[in-house]
């Protein structure tokens, strides 16, 4: 999976930004910026409203984007970095939540900005639109019971039995290392399962396997094997948006270099996913 190699640029001049639309909840949500980057008006990185990010996500995907309960105020791991990078860029954030079938369109529509959704960059995605750097990389897990210990590599899935969606890619990784997989809907029927005794693996991503861990922390299991190819996650723009995605890209190596990343990591995974 490709990634685009870290742009380190000079201040880009200031953001303005199109501040549109109503979020999937019947409003938008917006929150102050406040940081100290001198960004201006916004003038020449094509944004329509001045100090202002709107920004396409789901609202539905924790713990990367979703609702808290009690409050219902909009939070998650993507929510609370690009809300970081809006206040290095003295912008406010305007929050437009969008169905994920349909997210891709609202950009390309001029409806938001920017999507920060966990889109993971691909050469296909690649051609159609700009990435910012990565701020969650992710390997893949073979996940096992705690006390599994014949299990250290790919390669030992053969002949076991391993529990998997069947329209994920992580089915065609323990099928060809040889598991005969228990078809199941998703990572909460694989890990029941897991933790019943009923496999012996479950292939997933990490950042799938640390949410589950930090908040069941006495769950009996275990990463047993990490494997080489990583998902890499950024904040997805259209093809105009060159000098905005520069300015984004300063700021997430300011949040890098002064642990902001690695703090929201801790917060929401229990260490650093940001590379």
């Amino acid at each position: 999976m490709s990634t685009k190699t870290l742009i380190a640029l000079a201040a880009a001049a200031s953001l303005t930004l199109t501040a549109c639309g109503q979020g999937g909840n019947g409003e938008g949500q917006t929150s102050g910026g406040g940081g100290t980057a001198e960004t201006g008006d916004g003038s020449g990185l094509g944004l329509a409203q001045e100090g202002v990010l709107v920004v396409g996500t789901e609202g539905t995907y924790r713990p990367f984007t979703y609702h808290e309960d009690g409050s219902g105020e909009l939070v998650g791991y993507d929510v609370e970095v690009i809300e970081a990078v809006a206040e290095r860029l003295d912008l406010e954030v305007q929050f437009q939540e969008t169905q994920w079938d349909a997210i891709f369109a609202g950009l390309e529509a001029g409806r938001f900005d920017v999507i920060a959704n966990q889109v993971s960059i691909n050469p296909e995605r690649e051609e159609a639109y700009l990435f910012s750097e990565p701020y969650t990389v992710s390997p893949g897990v073979v996940v096992v019971s705690e006390d599994t210990d014949d299990i250290t590599s790919l390669e030992d899935l053969e002949g076991k039995t391993s529990a998997q969606s069947l329209t994920s890619n992580w089915y065609e990784v323990a099928e060809s290392n040889g598991a005969q997989v228990e078809a199941v809907e998703g990572w909460a029927q694989a890990v029941a399962l897991l933790e019943q005794g009923r496999v012996d693996a479950t292939v997933n991503d990490k950042l799938t396997f640390l949410d589950y861990t930090n908040e069941r922390p006495d769950s009996p299991i275990k990463i047993a094997v990490e494997t080489e190819d990583a998902s890499v996650n950024a904040f997805a723009f259209t093809k105009d948006k060159a000098e905005l995605v520069s300015a984004v890209d300063e700021a997430l190596a300011e949040l890098q270099a002064d642990g902001t990343l690695a703090e929201l990591g801790e917060k929401y995974f229990g260490q650093d996913v940001s590379g």
